[in-house]
């Protein structure tokens, strides 16, 4: 859990590039650095997932799965945008005060630099395609050029703010016209499709933040029974662009060349259901079902087929192993906290990471493969997760959780020592309460004495 040394990642890197030049890799080491599309379902944990066990049918995702790798234990915050701004900086919520879905205006490219920059600089062609709406925000090429995005098409710029029907896009600085009776998610897939047409000779990214499959929940072109079915529908219409996108890269002869990495940036709303059981939590919450999220990684030819495993990721992770894929530079004097998986795509063991993070404002826990912390001391055993978080007492412990709290407390208690944010915003927000209390009680003290003040007066 300590963050990843700069020395560290060269090496890593370095390894890396040694692999890409074994037998079966051909061409220069600019043909051998991997395309990497990177796809963020919107609120779509594990509970939306087929091949994780849920009721809803993924066929698209499910073969990525068999012909690639899935991971069971990834970890995203409880919410959108801290969940965003881990992903694109690699850095925990404490260093971007990031700490909320209102605070996404402070992960700020003068102060953060996104993982899109990292690959720009490093000869990539960048494109972002769907939301972007919960970080600070962009509107012209040079907003997103201090990003690292050559181009986007984004959501969310206009008055109306309509993600699905008649949606509200920016497409490198405009705002599109004529869109009524469109779908959005169309015309974020078309854009996606024609970037990786003319960009097929060289490394790309492409970074797809899929409107799919927040609320409001309406039909899809496909739709044809009533709203109860909506919800499946739009799981569906998501999992066929998704194969749409599979299907482009094999007519493309890109499959080889290119790393399919698919997440959700947080728990499913309401319940969720693997193999029958509901998984405690949801989106918002700290317990499991608010973090736990699907990790599908297709890379043909390298990744190892149909393998499940088991090793710990969180969002931070994703920074360091596009930046090892693409052996690129981590940035000079930045606290980067990921961990590189590059070599499990790779078929290796790697150094997978002993637990994870996570912080929702104040909230906070370490997890690790068995038990999990609380900020608050509540300590849990997790063998029955995601279906059921067991709170063990201090006095009922036995030696080998007595051992885990004392090792992820020591964890817990250096985060929380490196952490200047979250005070100085409590304060900030405390103070905010009081001066608005203040200010309430004036008003109500005004109204006070003009109702007591003699008339005519």
């Amino acid at each position: 859990m300590t963050p990843l040394q700069r020395k560290d990642f060269l090496k890593q890197a370095a390894l890396g590039a040694a692999a890409l030049a074994a037998p079966g890799w051909a061409g220069t080491a600019e043909e051998r650095r991997p395309n990497i599309i990177f796809i963020f379902a919107d609120d779509y944990g594990i509970g939306g997932v087929g091949c994780y066990g849920a009721e809803y049918k993924t066929p698209s995702l499910d073969a990525l799965a068999q012909t690639g790798l899935r991971f069971e234990y990834c970890f995203s915050a409880p919410l959108c945008a801290p969940s965003r701004a881990l992903a694109m900086t690699g850095r925990f919520a404490f260093r971007t005060g990031v700490l909320g879905n209102a605070l996404g205006a402070k992960a700020h490219p003068s102060k953060e630099v996104c993982i899109a920059k990292v690959l720009k600089q490093a000869g990539y062609r960048t494109a972002v395609a769907g939301k972007w709406r919960q970080l600070s925000y962009f509107q012209t090429p040079e907003d997103a050029q201090a990003w690292g995005f050559d181009e986007f098409m984004i959501w969310g710029v206009g008055t109306k703010g309509e993600r699905y029907w008649d949606p509200d896009y920016n497409h490198n600085g405009k705002i599109i016209e004529e869109v009524k009776g469109k779908y959005g998610p169309d015309l974020l897939q078309e854009f996606a499709v024609d970037f990786i047409r003319r960009h097929r000779e060289r490394p790309f990214f492409l970074y797809y933040p899929m409107v799919h499959i927040h609320g409001p929940i309406l039909r899809t072109p496909d739709s044809k029974g009533d709203k109860t079915g909506w919800y499946a529908d739009n799981i569906a219409y998501m999992d066929k662009l998704v194969g749409q996108l599979v299907e482009e890269l094999d007519r493309q002869k890109l499959r080889k060349k290119t790393v399919i990495v698919f997440t959700g940036d947080n728990g499913c709303t309401g319940s969720q259901t693997v193999q029958g059981r509901p998984i405690e939590g949801h989106k918002g919450a700290m317990t499991e079902g608010g973090s736990r999220v699907p990790l599908i990684v297709n890379w043909t030819g390298t990744t190892p087929a149909g393998r499940v495993l088991n090793d710990l990721v969180d969002f931070s992770d994703f920074f360091p192993t596009f930046a090892e894929l693409a052996q690129a530079n981590l940035p000079e004097g930045v606290t980067i906290d990921g961990r590189s998986f590059a070599p499990q795509l790779r078929g290796e063991t790697g150094k997978p990471r002993e637990c994870v993070y996570i912080q929702l404002g104040s909230r906070r826990y370490v997890r690790d493969a068995r038990w999990k912390l609380y900020g608050d001391g509540v300590f849990c055993d997790m063998k029955d997760a995601p279906f059921r978080e067991t709170p063990i007492a201090a006095e009922t412990a036995d030696a080998e959780a007595r051992a885990a709290r004392k090792r992820l407390q020591a964890v817990l208690d250096d985060l929380v020592a490196q952490d200047k944010v979250t005070p100085a915003l409590a304060a900030e927000g405390a103070k905010g309460k009081e001066a608005k209390k203040a200010k309430k009680a004036a008003v109500k003290k005004q109204r006070q004495r003009k109702k007591k003040a003699p008339e005519g007066r």
